[in-house]
């Protein structure tokens, strides 16, 4: 239930994106985005988080549905924005810290991972380029 709710909030939200003049400040819209893809992240929502992750990106390392059968096996217990950059190409940088409990031993554990965000002109969208956090690098 929790995830059709966040789903249908993500929806709304890219809905908003989509309709927003072109006038709109990119630095609103960022935040928005980033906003939306942090609640995906933080209710587990791999699958609507990934909606948010560049095309290209997609295209190029596609997620198999036993990538998405390991991050069921983890609860998220924080999302903490460390900071960030632009860099003078327009790409956002931000440093996460992401709480990852393991449900099947239910050990917690910190992760870290940088997000790049880039803007696209023609779908008037920010895009993340990294792709979703690898929530095992350090296992």
């Amino acid at each position: 239930m929790t995830r059709l709710l966040l789903r249908c909030v993500l929806i709304c939200c890219l809905a908003l994106l989509a309709g927003c003049p072109k006038s709109a400040s990119k630095g609103i819209a960022l935040e928005e985005i980033q906003y939306a893809y942090s609640a995906a992240i933080r209710w587990g929502d791999f699958e609507g988080a990934w909606n948010l992750v560049d095309p290209k990106a997609r295209a190029e390392h596609p997620l198999t549905d036993i990538d998405f059968s390991r991050y069921k096996q983890v609860q998220i217990s924080g999302y903490r924005d460390l900071g960030g950059t632009v860099t003078p190409e327009g790409v956002v940088m931000r440093e996460i810290e992401i709480g990852v409990i393991n449900r099947n031993t239910l050990t917690e554990r910190s992760v870290r991972y940088r997000e790049r965000w880039r803007y696209d002109e023609a779908a008037q969208t920010w895009w993340l380029v990294s792709g979703l956090p690898d929530l095992w690098a350090d296992d």
